[in-house]
């Protein structure tokens, strides 16, 4: 159904614009991730969509990078991408992170994200 290049452009622009701060502040962030969004985050906790969408709405604005991104498509509407992310605040703080993005009614969103503490 996707072409895998295409796809992967695709995810990588959405996981990037959720990045953002605009993004992030603001009801994109709401749309991108699934009703049934879960994320197991670097600092340990289990955020639900409604706790992330609270949290990135009340998060103060932070550069972060994103890199070496890879996509595995898991099914036709179902598809894997990991990358690895810098957030830069008093220091770096890397990670690797793995998102999984669902195709329904003809976009896609978020239904999982997992960062897990990286060294540089």
């Amino acid at each position: 159904m996707h072409d895998s290049g295409t796809l992967a452009e695709h995810l990588e622009a959405l996981e990037r614009e959720l990045l953002t701060p605009t993004a992030r502040r603001s009801e994109r962030a709401d749309r991108l991730l699934a009703e049934d969004f879960l994320e197991f985050g670097t600092s340990g906790r289990t955020c639900t969509k409604a706790d992330m969408v609270m949290a990135l709405r009340n998060e103060a604005p932070t550069r972060i990078t994103a890199t070496d991104f890879q996509l595995k498509q898991l099914g036709p509407d179902i598809a894997l991408l990991t990358y690895r992310s810098c957030r830069y605040a008093e220091r770096p703080v890397h990670a690797l992170r793995s998102s999984i993005w669902r195709h329904v009614d003809g976009q896609w969103r978020m239904v999982f994200h997992q960062g897990t503490p990286a060294a540089p």
